[in-house]
C-alpha cells in the first residue's frame, strides 16, 4: 500500500520542542498577568480641582505639593506587551533551532540503525552497527539489531551449506545410474538382472535421501500437532523395530527406566528414536558390543539416554557429528544402514523443535553417550 510522505521524526520531535517552549513561555506570562498586573489598579485621572477660596482669616496660603507619577495597569501593559511578544518570538526561534539540533543529536543512533538495515537488505548481513555508549534504549536497540544479523548470518551460511551438500549428495546417485545405463547401452551382453538389482539399489538411495531432507525440514519449522508422548514406550518401539538388525551385528540391545513424558510429535519422537538407536548399533564394536536405552523424569524435564560401544572418538569431532552430510565413520556405502549422513541432523533438528537440548559426549573407552532433554508434562 502506497502512502503520501508525511513529516519526519526530526520535524516532528522540533515542533513538540518549540511549542513546549512557547507554551512554557505563554504559562509564565499568564502567571505575572494573574498574580501580578490584575492587582495593579486602573486609576482615573481627578479633574481639576477648583481654585482655593480667599483667604478672609489672614492665614498662610498652602503651597501645593508635586504629585510624583504612579502608573496604572493600562501603563504597565503598554509596557509590558511588546517585550512579551519580542520574548515569545525569542523562543519560537530559539526552540525550532533548538530542537531541530536536539532531535538530531537524539535521533542520531536511530539513523546508524536505518542504514544498517538498508544495508542488510542489499545483501550483506555481515555489517554491525556497534553502537557505543551508556546502555539505552537506542543500545538495547542496536544490540538486538546485532545479535539479529548474526544469527540470520550464520543460518544463512547454514542454508548455504546444506544445499550445497544436498546437491552433491543427491548428485551422486543420478550420475550412477546414468554411468550404469550408459555401460549398459554400450554393452547390450551386459545380464539385466544386475544392472536392474544395482539402479534399484542406487534409486533407493536417492529416495531415502529425499525422504530425509524432507523430513529434517518439517522437523525444523516445528508446525506438527502435539500430543503427549511417553519416552520410554517410544524407546521399546525403536528397540523392537531394530532388534533384528542388533542380532545381525551381534550387539545386545537393553533399554530400561521409567516414564518419562513429553509434549510432541509421536512420529518425529519416534523417528528421533530410532535414528539415535540405529546410530549406536551401526557404530559400534564389529561384534560383541553393546547398546544402552535409559529413559526417566527429572522433575520437569524428560531424559533420553544412549550409550554404545566402539571405538574412540576424538572430542574435537564429535560436535560436527550434528551437521548434515557428517558421519562418524568411514563414507562406506555397501552396508544397508550406512545412512545419508543426515540421521544425527535430523535428531538435533527434531530435539530443537521440541524445545529440548541434544548433548553428545565421547565415552573414555571408546563409543558415544547421547542425552536428550525434552520439557516433561504430567
Amino acid at each position: 500500500m502506497n502512502r503520501e510522505p508525511g513529516l519526519s521524526v526530526r520535524l516532528k520531535l522540533t515542533l513538540s520542542y518549540a511549542g513546549f517552549v512557547m507554551l512554557a513561555g505563554g504559562l509564565l506570562l499568564v502567571t505575572v498577568w494573574v498574580f501580578l498586573l490584575r492587582y495593579v489598579p486602573e486609576v482615573i485621572d481627578n479633574p481639576q480641582m477648583p481654585a482655593p477660596a480667599p483667604n478672609r482669616s489672614r492665614l498662610p496660603v498652602p503651597v501645593p505639593v508635586p504629585v510624583m507619577f504612579v502608573p496604572n495597569r493600562s501603563d504597565l501593559l503598554r509596557a509590558f506587551a511588546p517585550r512579551a511578544v519580542a520574548v515569545l518570538a525569542f523562543l519560537l526561534v530559539f526552540g525550532l533551532l533548538g530542537g531541530w539540533i536536539l532531535a538530531g543529536r537524539m535521533l542520531a543512533p536511530l539513523t546508524r540503525i536505518t542504514s544498517a538495515t538498508c544495508v542488510a537488505a542489499g545483501g550483506s548481513l555481515s555489517h554491525r552497527i556497534r553502537l557505543e555508549g551508556r546502555r539505552d534504549e537506542f543500545r538495547e536497540l542496536s544490540d538486538a539489531f546485532d545479535s539479529m544479523l548474526e544469527q540470520l548470518e550464520s543460518h544463512v551460511a547454514e542454508q548455504q551449506r546444506f544445499a550445497a551438500n544436498a546437491s552433491h549428495e543427491l548428485r551422486t546417485p543420478l550420475a550412477i545410474s546414468r554411468t550404469l545405463l550408459d555401460v549398459a547401452r554400450k554393452d547390450p551382453t551386459q545380464g539385466r538382472a544386475e544392472l536392474i538389482e544395482r539402479l534399484h539399489t542406487v534409486n533407493q538411495r536417492a529416495i531415502d535421501l529425499t525422504e530425509a531432507l524432507l523430513l529434517l525440514s518439517r522437523g525444523g519449522r516445528g508446525n506438527f500437532t502435539r500430543d503427549s508422548v511417553d519416552l520410554s514406550l517410544v524407546a521399546e518401539e525403536a528397540a523392537e523395530t531394530l532388534l533384528s538388525l542388533a542380532e545381525r551385528r551381534r550387539i545386545t540391545l537393553d533399554v530400561s527406566g521409567g516414564a518419562a513424558r513429553t509434549s510432541g510429535s509421536a512420529e518425529l519422537l519416534l523417528r528421533m528414536v530410532t535414528n539415535l538407536v540405529q546410530n549406536a548399533i551401526v557404530h559400534n564394536l564389529p561384534a560383541g558390543g553393546s547398546v544402552t536405552v535409559h529413559t526417566e523424569a527429572h522433575g520437569d524435564t524428560s531424559v533420553l539416554r544412549i550409550e554404545n560401544t566402539g571405538r574412540r572418538l576424538p572430542p574435537e569431532l564429535v560436535p560436527t557429528f550434528t551437521e548434515p552430510f557428517q558421519r562418524g565413520t568411514e563414507r562406506v556405502r555397501t552396508d544397508e544402514h550406512a545412512g545419508v549422513g543426515l540421521g544425527l541432523a535430523i535428531v538435533h533438528s527434531i530435539v530443537r523443535a521440541h524445545a529440548g537440548t541434544l548433548d553428545l559426549v565421547p565415552s573414555p573407552n571408546g563409543g558415544l553417550l547421547v542425552t536428550v532433554r525434552l520439557p516433561g508434562t504430567s
